[in-house]
């Protein structure tokens, strides 16, 4: 099977991670490790966003793509907020639940595959998706500052709401998805 580039950036994505929690969870780098995580992150999500350009640009769209971009993209962000846990810098009932809207999507997207019904993403999805990055990147810095550890918190609770958000709008619009006997 020849790879395309979109398909060789998620393999990439994926790759990266392993030394994303490295530095994340080590003192390998020093001093230097915040910084190193972040440029890891801030690249792995740099593919994430080049693959399906160019992939949606060039028509080249494959099943392997179809699945591997989004679990790609769920391994990356559930890896850093796991690595926050074992910190201590998000509690694990809030990560139970970002990570169970991860399982739950996907399983109801594969239920949806199944009947030949296609779930684009949602601006709530979308906005779920920005926060969660936004407050990944605060927390791979963690700056000692109160005005730090505020931010920490206000977009802890903005990606939780838009995760809540973000399941229940999924999951109402696409209702008949669920239902016994629908094709």
């Amino acid at each position: 099977m020849k790879m395309n580039l979109p398909n060789k950036l998620t393999i990439l994505r994926v790759c990266m991670i392993p030394f994303f929690v490295l530095f994340m969870l080590t003192k390998l780098g020093g001093p230097a490790n915040p910084w190193i995580a972040l440029v890891i992150f801030a690249l792995a999500s740099l593919t994430d966003m080049l693959d399906g350009k160019i992939a949606r640009k060039y028509n080249m769209i494959t099943n392997f793509g179809k699945f591997m971009d989004p679990l790609a993209d769920k391994l990356l962000v559930c890896s850093a907020l796991i690595c926050f846990v074992a910190l201590g810098r998000l509690p694990a009932w809030g990560v139970i639940v970002i990570i169970s809207r991860e399982f739950i999507i996907s399983g109801f997207r594969l239920v949806a595959s199944d009947r030949g019904v296609v779930i684009a993403a949602s601006y709530w999805g979308k906005f779920k998706t920005v926060s969660q990055m936004i407050l990944t990147m605060l927390l791979i810095l963690h700056f000692d500052l109160p005005v730090w550890h505020v931010l920490e918190t206000v977009f802890f609770w903005i990606a939780l709401a838009l995760t809540v958000i973000s399941l229940v709008d999924y999951i109402y619009k696409n209702r008949s998805v669920l239902a016994e006997g629908a094709a």
